[in-house]
């Protein structure tokens, strides 16, 4: 009997070893989830007005979730648009006050084709028709001298207006990046503000990401990085909660091409090895995969 029990404890013992180093060799790589966040940051410096957001909502590109007050800005824009028109209209109008001149023109080039029918039949003299000549040659000159001064004081007014709208310009931006807009789809991981708190340009609002599609950060040791490439398939096991593995497919996006130490919480399959290489695995996430779970690689 107590032999028995000896053969037994052994057999076990046996079984026991081999189901570890079953496990040891079960898989290639090992690590932990992660994403690539972003941390959205105010544009605009005042009060938050509006801020329509809850950690784990998903968000989509360009959706506003919020505003902070800009009545100052719009006060200042109203300002310059009423400077701008004020000094745009002291502009000259070029055709009212040419109109008299170019009367004359007209006038003095139908006089002069009347004449210019009674020379060639004798009944007006040259000099008749050499005057109105030289009538027309000075009207000429006067509407070109008075249409060159008409146009420098335009030009003087347009260079008033010109910093005046790049200002309304400057402050049209400015009202714009009151407005706090969702850059990208994703998720609501962390909220750093809340309405009628006060803001300033670059300090964070939120912290948001993609996780439809979230990314293993697996460690392989420097005898395996032969086995693999970039947009390579591997396999991705994570523990399925009833004593298996969820197994799917995923793709090597990124393989580091410098050693570092191995991280203490993670498993190789060479335990021995000092250095390993960092690889990033995309997995595509039907809602399962959260950041900081465990996930093993096989590669295939």
């Amino acid at each position: 009997m107590g032999k028995i029990k000896t053969i037994a404890f052994v057999t076990g013992i046996a079984t026991l070893f081999a189901a570890c180093n079953n496990n040891k060799t079960s898989f290639d790589a090992s690590g932990s989830f992660e994403a690539e966040e972003r941390i959205i940051s105010s544009e605009a410096t005042g009060t938050i007005k509006q801020f329509e957001l809850e950690e784990g909502q998903m968000l989509q590109s360009g959706q506003t979730v919020g505003y902070i007050d800009s009545t100052q800005l719009y006060l200042k824009k109203k300002q310059l648009l009423a400077q701008t028109k004020a000094t745009a209209s002291r502009k000259p109008n070029v055709s009212a006050q040419l109109a008299a001149l170019q009367s004359q023109l007209a006038t003095a080039q139908k006089e002069k084709v009347r004449i210019t029918n009674l020379v060639n039949g004798d009944a007006a003299p040259q000099k008749q028709l050499d005057d109105i000549n030289a009538q027309i040659d000075v009207l000429k000159k006067q509407i070109e001298a008075q249409k060159s001064s008409l146009d420098i004081s335009t030009e003087s007014i347009n260079s008033d207006v010109l910093p005046l709208q790049v200002q309304v310009e400057q402050l049209n931006d400015q009202l714009a990046k009151c407005k706090i807009i969702n850059p990208a789809n994703g998720t609501v991981l962390t909220k750093y503000a809340e309405a009628n708190e006060m803001t300033a340009t670059g300090k964070p609002l939120y912290k948001i990401a993609d996780l439809s599609n979230i990314i293993l950060r697996a460690y392989i040791t420097g005898d395996q990085l032969p086995q693999i490439k970039l947009n390579q398939q591997v396999k991705v096991l994570t523990d399925d909660s009833k004593g298996g593995y969820k197994e799917v497919e995923g793709t090597i996006v990124w393989i580091n091409d410098k050693a570092e130490f191995t991280p203490k919480t993670i498993q190789t399959k060479d335990e021995r090895a000092n250095m390993v290489y960092a690889i990033k695995v995309k997995v595509k996430n039907d809602g399962a995969y959260k950041i900081g779970m465990y996930g093993e690689i096989k590669f295939q």
